[in-house]
């Protein structure tokens, strides 16, 4: 069946939208102000201005009033009277943000541990050999992807589905700072061991063991983080 402009409903010429560009442009804006916030790239108590980054970013005001708003939830940023909105992301709040993803992640390593199929464990080790391989080179943009499919396969294994939901307000990594701790040869090391020494535990089946690694390189890496992002700035 044809439509009135001739085109067909599987017309062949046309492809598929790609899921990435299916996302709003407050979605967008938030997002790049997020990472922005969590990367530390704005002091505490700073205020921001809406039409500055209407600008900057090259859009309207209202995407940029939706994505505060959205902010603001996240308590990232606070509205107030006569004052505007003011960064409120610090120290102590990012701590926070490790830990509860630490208590996440080390529970979804648990689920893994218990429903891992054979599959998704040859998965699993093939992803090791290859992080193996880029932390010999130093090639951090790839270790920065493999760590992000690394840790998609055990939420994948785990088949959870709430802490999958709860999990993703904890990302706050940007590629930035990744690119950073990757960067450091003694790092890369460190990074490594550790996702082999979780890799091992979920495939073996050991539950107790893979909550306590996975909880232990959150927490890790997550002080690295602190350390990049506040070592120069005091805490308010």
């Amino acid at each position: 069946m044809k439509q009135e402009d001739g085109l067909s409903f599987h017309d062949e010429r046309i492809e598929k939208l790609d899921p990435r560009f299916l996302t709003t442009l407050r979605d967008h804006v938030h997002r790049t102000l997020r990472s922005a916030i969590l990367s530390g790239k704005f002091g505490v108590n700073e205020k921001l201005n809406e039409r500055q980054l209407a600008e900057q970013l090259g859009v309207s005001t209202t995407p940029i009033k939706e994505a505060l708003r959205q902010l603001e939830t996240e308590g990232l940023v606070q509205t107030l009277p006569r004052r505007g909105v003011l960064i409120r992301f610090n120290a102590s709040w990012a701590e926070e943000m490790i830990l509860a993803r630490a208590a996440l992640e080390s529970m979804i390593a648990h689920l893994a541990a218990k429903r891992l199929s054979k599959t998704a464990a040859t998965e699993l080790q093939a992803t090791i050999g290859l992080m193996t391989e880029a932390t010999r080179s130093g090639a951090a943009d790839d270790l920065i992807a493999l760590n992000e499919t690394f840790h998609e396969q055990i939420h994948v294994a785990s088949q959870c589905q709430y802490l999958a939901r709860m999990i993703e307000r904890q990302q706050f990594y940007d590629a930035s700072i990744r690119r950073v701790i990757h960067s450091n040869p003694t790092e890369r090391e460190l990074a490594l061991g550790e996702h082999a020494a979780i890799a091992e535990a979920i495939i073996a089946g050991d539950i107790d063991r893979s909550e306590r690694v996975m909880r232990d390189h959150v927490v890790r890496s997550g002080d690295t983080y602190l350390n990049i992002v506040f070592k120069n700035k005091e805490e308010v």
